[in-house]
């Protein structure tokens, strides 16, 4: 509505001067629906006169001429004061009142929404159109309504949202059918709620808005959520029989079916919606969850072997993942895993470590160690696992090291056994530096089971890959061999057990000229030196040394005048000069050499001497080797033998037949190492002498013939030397000189410890000994050399408590 033009009279101070001017009031920019509050200064009405009031009466109506004026457009002359200076006031005075709102618009109004509501619900078409709706819940808004609408619209939505929920009492037994008319039910509610929350959107903007500051008052969509859960509550059956086919079809997707994976998540979309997740639904399907896992993974255990019930718990695990990602809520994901683990995995550690660990590392089935290590990793099992690791390391390896049989495949199998450690424990156990530790430590324990033989045996492997004769072997194969060889003496306590054989077998290699490879030699040297230091090394160089001494030390012999002039023809002799310090100590064995040789010897010697004046040659003859020429009657020969071989088969000379006795006499040489040579050239496989009577030890009564059928394809025939079968004898005496070197060690180290602590008590002697020595050692043997240093008066014990030494300087 307008309104209409009313008339302003303005009067002067003065009849005479005094103008009558009409206003047409303009429409303000702040009308709102047809209602337009006038906007003059000092009004206190939109509708009024103003007049000017004075002492005297106001003016008439004929005296008034109406001039047009447009007060908005041209700015009107303020009146001039009289000259009397009277002050003059402007007064508001009402002409008419505010308008009203009719007494049933609110009843219409609402008439209109209940019907829109209803139809809305029923899924009928509406009576009017959306936008009168929204104008209609606007203008109820405006007057001041909002609450009794509010009231109204909960009251009418809580009866359709209960008719709908008790309508799903008693429905279909099949579950599936049952859920789809639910999820059927929960979508058409938020399909009609989205159409009342548009129609009363200006009811959220303004009453909700307004309301939420002081009471606890929800939008009309959260309104109808809360209804939707309020009634579903109320309705157990529903609600039961929702959350039991929610779980029904899990489990039946969990036992292979195929289920509808779309209504699932529907459903708990639904549950989320309403704020009931949690309560409602993942507290009974964790439960549910760990009932199946528990029971399946009993059953799996007994059934199958522990690599297929890994790849299942696997499976299982990846299954519930995926879950998570399609149809539950995000936040389920670590509970139902957690659960899933503790069933498969946590609860059966200790029997799938017993039934299948030590078939995985016997198999060497690397995908599966690592998915075990996995595994074990997602429930902290991995110390469990580390102990596995560790006791199989110790008792896999415990029956070969401690079987002297298998002494013989002993490095062979610690090399591949390390090597197949350090694979799976790369790859399997990604380089777990907890694991690595435990290989590290249950192999030093396993190497160490007996005490010098392991150290032993790998310095004969390593004489054997560096002895000439291996076939088939390049140099990068033999430098790897050595590097893998260097891992094992790593891991040895007696290294001083190792050097000593090491060095041993390094002196034949290089005496006898059987290294496969000088540059693989002192490649091996150069390691053991990087290893353990140029001290543990210091002597094995030093033999390197002489033998390049000795090479020019023949070439001076050979062109001396002692050795043009007499030395007898038809003899070739090499000498090697070695330093005793450098070599190991070999025990004299005389032998009655041929005149020849015993020329050489004289002659040689007396080159040197006056060479080298003040030094001591002692003749090695078990260390000689000869290449002799033979005449067979089948043929010409030429035999290689050691010192001792070509002494008795030079007997043969002058005689066809020798007894043992004769031998013997004649050569001088020990009983045992002869009885050894004369097996060696009758009994092995070169058989240039025969035996009577037949047979493989070798008797006082025993005669010997040179053998005329002697027969071979070959021109130059090797007769196996004795001296590079080792004796028992040999290895006593090597092991005893490690101990004797051992024990000078010990004393060192008492001495060096007493004289830095000058009072020491007899247990913490010992265990600052344990600390420093690099070997083994018994308590009862360093109790031993404590008492040979008192003996000696190194140190004392203590007059007021024998369980205390002093140092005496």
């Amino acid at each position: 509505m307008t309104h209409a033009k009313r008339p302003l009279s303005c009067s002067s101070g003065t009849s005479s001067s005094s103008s009558n001017c009409s206003m047409k009031k303009s429409k303000p920019s702040g009308e709102k629906n047809g209602l337009a509050p006038a906007v003059v200064p000092g009004a206190a009405e939109e509708d009024s006169m103003l007049v000017d009031e004075q002492d005297g009466p106001a003016p008439s109506s004929q005296a008034a001429t109406p001039v047009a004026a447009n007060l908005f457009r041209k700015k009107a002359t303020p009146p001039q004061p009289a000259a009397g200076g009277t002050k003059k006031q402007l007064v508001i005075k009402m002409t008419k009142g505010k308008p009203k709102v009719p007494a049933d618009f609110e009843d219409q109004t609402w008439a209109t929404l209940k019907d829109a509501i209803t139809a809305i619900f029923m899924k009928q078409s509406l009576s009017c159109d959306t936008e009168k709706l929204y104008q209609a819940t606007g203008d109820l808004c405006l007057h001041k309504m909002g609450g009794k609408l509010y009231e109204r619209i909960q009251k009418e939505c809580e009866i359709h949202i209960s008719s709908k929920l008790s309508s799903l009492v008693g429905q279909s037994p099949d579950l599936v059918v049952f859920l789809t008319l639910v999820q059927k039910s929960w979508q058409d509610f938020c399909d009609q709620m989205l159409i009342i929350r548009g129609i009363t959107l200006l009811l959220d903007r303004t009453y909700v808005k307004q309301m939420q500051k002081t009471q606890n008052i929800c939008s009309v969509w959260d309104m109808g959520l809360g209804l939707f859960r309020k009634h579903l509550s109320v309705c157990k059956e529903v609600e039961h029989k929702t959350v039991t086919g929610l779980l029904r079809l899990i489990e039946s997707e969990r036992l292979g079916e195929a289920v509808d994976r779309t209504l699932l998540s529907h459903l708990l979309k639904m549950f989320t919606a309403l704020g009931i997740y949690t309560e409602s639904f993942e507290k009974p399907f964790l439960e549910r969850t760990s009932e199946f896992y528990a029971s399946e993974g009993v059953k799996y255990m007994q059934q199958s072997d522990v690599p297929d019930y890994l790849k299942h718990v696997e499976m299982r695990l990846h299954e519930e993942h995926e879950r998570c990602i399609l149809y539950l809520e995000a936040n389920t994901k670590k509970p139902l895993i957690a659960t899933a683990e503790k069933q498969l995995l946590e609860r059966h550690t200790s029997a799938i470590l017993e039934k299948g660990f030590t078939m995985l590392m016997e198999a060497k089935r690397v995908p599966d160690l690592q998915r075990l290590y996995s595994l074990f990793n997602r429930v902290n099992a991995l110390e469990s696992l580390r102990q596995a690791l560790s006791s199989y390391i110790r008792g896999i390896g415990q029956g070969v090291i401690t079987d002297e049989e298998k002494d013989r495949d002993l490095v062979p199998f610690l090399l591949e056994f390390k090597s197949s450690l350090d694979t799976i424990w790369e790859r399997s156990f990604v380089k777990n530096e907890a694991f690595g530790n435990a290989v590290k430590d249950s192999f030093e324990h396993l190497i160490n089971l007996r005490q010098n033989r392991p150290a032993e045996l790998i310095a004969k492997f390593l004489d054997e890959k560096l002895r000439a004769g291996n076939k088939g072997i390049s140099e990068e194969e033999l430098e790897g061999t050595l590097d893998r060889v260097l891992v094992l003496f790593r891991f040895i306590q007696g290294k001083d057990v190792f050097e000593a054989f090491y060095k041993k077998d390094l002196a034949k290699r290089l005496l006898l000229g059987k290294s496969a490879s000088i540059d693989a030699e002192k490649s091996m040297i150069s390691k053991l030196k990087t290893e353990c230091g140029s001290q543990f090394t210091n002597k094995l160089e030093g033999m390197f040394k002489d033998i390049e001494l000795s090479k020019e030390i023949n070439e001076s012999f050979k062109q001396s005048s002692q050795a043009r002039t007499k030395l007898p023809t038809g003899i070739e002799m090499s000498v090697h000069v070695l330093t005793t310090g450098y070599w190991p100590t070999y025990p004299p064995m005389d032998v009655r050499l041929p005149h020849e040789l015993n020329v050489y010897q004289d002659i040689f010697k007396e080159f040197y001497l006056s060479k080298y004046s003040g030094r001591r040659l002692m003749w090695q003859n078990s260390l000689g080797q000869c290449v002799l020429k033979a005449n067979f009657p089948k043929g010409k020969k030429e035999l290689a033998v050691s010192l001792f071989q070509a002494v008795v088969l030079m007997l043969f000379n002058d005689t066809e037949k020798l007894s043992f006795e004769d031998i013997k006499d004649s050569t001088e040489i020990e009983d045992k190492e002869l009885r050894r040579t004369l097996q060696s050239l009758a009994c092995g496989k070169v058989r240039v002498l025969q035996k009577m009577p037949k047979g493989r030890d070798v008797e006082d009564r025993d005669s010997f013939v040179f053998n005329d059928e002697f027969s071979a394809p070959l021109y130059r025939i090797k007769v196996n030397a004795i001296q590079m079968k080792e004796t028992v004898e040999e290895n006593t005496s090597t092991t005893e000189r490690v101990f004797q070197d051992r024990q000078y060690q010990v004393d060192a180290a008492i001495v060096r410890i007493m004289k830095t602590r000058k009072v020491l008590s007899h247990t913490l002697l010992i265990t600052e000994l344990f600390q420093q020595l690099k070997f083994p050692i018994k308590p009862a043997d360093i109790k031993k050399r404590i008492e040979s240093l008192i003996d000696r008066e190194y140190i004392e014990r203590d007059k007021s408590n024998p369980q205390i030494y002093n140092y005496l300087a």
